[in-house]
């Protein structure tokens, strides 16, 4: 009897179900949907919602697929597969930030490698969601600033009244990428997988991970920052009596 492919949709939901009922799983063999059309078509889509600036090579989304439309995914299909994949080095833009005091440097990605990092947040993210804890809000899918505010006013109606801020001073720009893989291996046991994830840590230089991919935030969401237990919610997954607000805080600005 043939079997129906699974869609991406249903293929996330398995996966996360997989995640969330076995904590310790090591996962195998992600690359093979991270390659498959309707994954890198879903990451095409993604980028150009982002509407990002073009990378290093001043080619548009749009431009890519105006000179090979379809064709132009079967290049990135194919590099993955050989794993001859090489992402090139992002764009340096500055950006103002606390008021044009301080400058924000952004690391932009080609618009090829934002469809790869795509299609890598749309196979990993799933594994990720089911590690964090509740109480998590930052750099969450359908999760919001205005719903972490939510939570916080929730735990202050249960005199929960205690804060905790914390601010992490260029915390994107010191991450050590050893560290960052060696807890992405935790959860993934696929070398296809972790020889891309590293050439996008090291396309970004030495140390630190890149913002300004939109679409991406692989290296940045593709773990739970201490299994989400920063975020305001103890090993029950119940807020605490003391309310950790950083993630409020930097999510308000």
């Amino acid at each position: 009897m043939t079997t129906a492919p699974l869609s991406l949709q249903d293929l996330q939901r398995r996966i996360y179900e997989k995640a969330k009922a076995a904590p310790s799983w090591r996962f195998w063999g992600r690359s093979v949907p991270i390659g498959h059309r309707e994954t890198r078509r879903a990451a095409c889509r993604m980028a150009k919602a982002n509407n990002g600036a073009p990378g290093r090579d001043g080619v548009t989304l749009e431009a890519s697929e105006a000179s090979g439309g379809e064709p132009f995914l079967e290049p990135i299909r194919d590099a993955w597969v050989a794993r001859t994949d090489q992402p090139m080095r992002v764009r340096r833009k500055a950006i103002p930030k606390d008021g044009g005091t301080k400058v924000r440097v952004l690391g932009i990605p080609t618009s090829r490698d934002r469809v790869v990092q795509g299609a890598l947040k749309l196979i990993l993210e799933p594994i990720c969601e089911a590690d964090f804890q509740p109480g998590s809000y930052g750099y969450r899918p359908k999760r919001s600033a205005h719903a972490a505010v939510q939570r916080v006013a929730e735990a202050i109606a249960q005199y929960k009244t205690r804060g905790i801020a914390v601010d992490l001073r260029a915390f994107f720009d010191h991450v050590r990428h050893h560290v960052r893989l060696a807890k992405v291996a935790q959860r993934i046991n696929d070398a296809e997988v972790m020889h891309v994830l590293k050439s996008i840590l090291k396309a970004s230089g030495s140390k630190g991970v890149p913002q300004g991919g939109g679409e991406l935030s692989v290296p940045q969401s593709s773990v739970p920052h201490g299994s989400g237990s920063d975020a305001g919610a103890g090993q029950s997954g119940h807020t605490p009596r003391h309310v950790h607000v950083s993630r409020i805080r930097a999510l308000c600005r």
